[in-house]
């Protein structure tokens, strides 16, 4: 139904995009540091069960429409690549903001309000929305039909790719937090970095895309 090297060229997008410290994994980072390792690993759940709700929105309405119509497509691919390079700068001002989770957070929060509170934090991330309206559409072998099935598929690898992610950044600042808390430009230079690369992957977005 899908080629291989779609597969892999859309796991390779979606991997640049979730390896960045963006909303979400900041949240992970931020309950794992406050809270620890049980936490963090409720907070990827929620992450995840609300990324996927959004990839089923957009795999059965504005996926569709996104696919027909270049104007939207256009419409939404600039305005997605803007808002990324908007995350990004924001990051990159902003690298220093990590130091609060150890003041800002409250301990012995429930398992499950931390689920709900990361299954927020998924399904109103603005990255990921843009990403799965503007970006994944365009992996999508619209000669081969079933375009509702191959955006589940491609929504399906973005989320285990994600849950892998978010789970191995929500470990090591668990076990790490001692150290995190002793070095703020350690903090600091995790948010940069993500900003640069963020800024980066705005620009590859508005560059490329549907030729039709």
């Amino acid at each position: 139904m899908m080629s291989t090297d779609r597969l892999l060229a859309f796991a390779a997008m979606s991997f640049l995009l979730i390896v960045i410290p963006g909303p979400s994994v900041l949240f992970v980072i931020g309950r794992a540091l406050a809270h620890g390792r049980r936490a963090a690993m409720t907070t990827v759940a929620g992450n995840t069960m609300g990324a996927f709700l959004l990839v089923v929105a957009v795999a059965l309405g504005v996926g569709s429409i996104v696919e027909r119509s270049v104007l939207v497509f256009t419409v939404l691919k600039l305005a997605g690549a803007a808002y990324l390079v908007y995350l990004g700068v924001k990051a990159w001002r902003q690298r220093g903001s990590l130091q609060d989770a150890f003041t800002g957070e409250k301990a012995g929060q429930g398992g499950l309000r931390t689920f709900w509170d990361g299954f927020a934090v998924g399904v109103a991330n603005p990255k990921t929305m843009v990403f799965f309206a503007a970006v994944l559409p365009q992996f999508v072998d619209r000669a081969q039909g079933h375009i509702a099935v191959q955006m589940l598929v491609l929504g399906l690898v973005f989320n285990i790719i994600a849950l892998a992610s978010d789970s191995l950044w929500g470990l090591l600042a668990a076990t790490g937090r001692d150290w995190f808390a002793r070095s703020p430009r350690r903090l600091s230079l995790v948010g940069g970095i993500g900003g640069v690369t963020m800024i980066g992957l705005g620009v590859t977005v508005a560059v490329t895309g549907r030729k039709d």
